[in-house]
């Protein structure tokens, strides 16, 4: 890692301004030498854009999955293709509980009576964990994706884990990841093609109807519209 003495907040913050307007793989090539090996990059295996860049910039970096034990078999085949083919190492994070320990303490299908308490089980704490031998984390956010999402900086400072966040892909559009999709032959996730816009966890997601923003199939129903992930 090379951040010449400064204090990650500050360096983050620095890097958020000067690469606002910086191409996403010029973003992931900054991080890769500024973090080396205490870089990776978080996937929800919704496509694998963020990873094939990051593998651009950095051959071989560290691909971090939850693997929550609710996915749909889409979101798995997806992850293990993206092990398969591209250069990256793919590492799976799992919750302290399987499901079926989780049903036994807390009652079955936790997710319907109290989904923050089950994004904090299954996704938070395994992240929190996974995270906790690197410097800086990159994601898949975009601004566009729905309005909590819509000041998410380039590069920031990731408060509650006391880390460098990267959102090399922030000011892309929807648009913008179809073109690189397209034009690179990306591995994406079967659902985007049968409805589903955002996909996590099955129990919690649906298919977005016609005007309705990429986030809108999470938690449908509720007023909940992150994990917990992400602030």
């Amino acid at each position: 890692m090379s951040t010449d003495g400064t204090d990650p907040r500050a360096l983050a913050e620095r890097a958020g301004r000067e690469l606002e307007d910086a191409p996403a793989l010029e973003i992931l090539r900054w991080a890769a030498e500024t973090f080396g090996k205490e870089f990776c990059v978080t996937s929800s295996m919704e496509d694998a854009v963020v990873a094939h860049l990051a593998s651009r910039a950095f051959p071989g970096v560290d691909v971090v999955f939850l693997d929550t034990g609710y996915h749909f078999p889409e979101t798995i085949g997806t992850r293990d293709a993206v092990a398969a083919v591209m250069d990256v190492n793919v590492i799976t994070l799992t919750p302290r509980q399987t499901v079926a320990e989780q049903d036994a303490e807390y009652g079955p299908k936790l997710h319907d009576r109290d989904p923050d308490l089950c994004c904090a089980l299954r996704k938070v704490a395994p992240l929190r964990d996974g995270l906790a031998g690197y410097t800086a984390w990159a994601t898949g956010l975009r601004r566009d994706e729905s309005p909590t999402r819509a000041n998410t900086p380039v590069v920031g400072w990731d408060e509650g884990r006391g880390k460098v966040k990267v959102s090399p892909i922030a000011r892309w559009t929807q648009q913008d990841v179809d073109a690189y999709v397209s034009e690179h032959g990306v591995l994406t996730n079967p659902l985007l093609m049968d409805g589903y816009a955002s996909v996590g966890c099955a129990p919690c997601t649906r298919r977005v109807r016609p005007g309705e923003d990429a986030r809108a199939g999470r938690w449908a129903g509720r007023g909940k519209t992150e994990c917990g992930l992400h602030g």
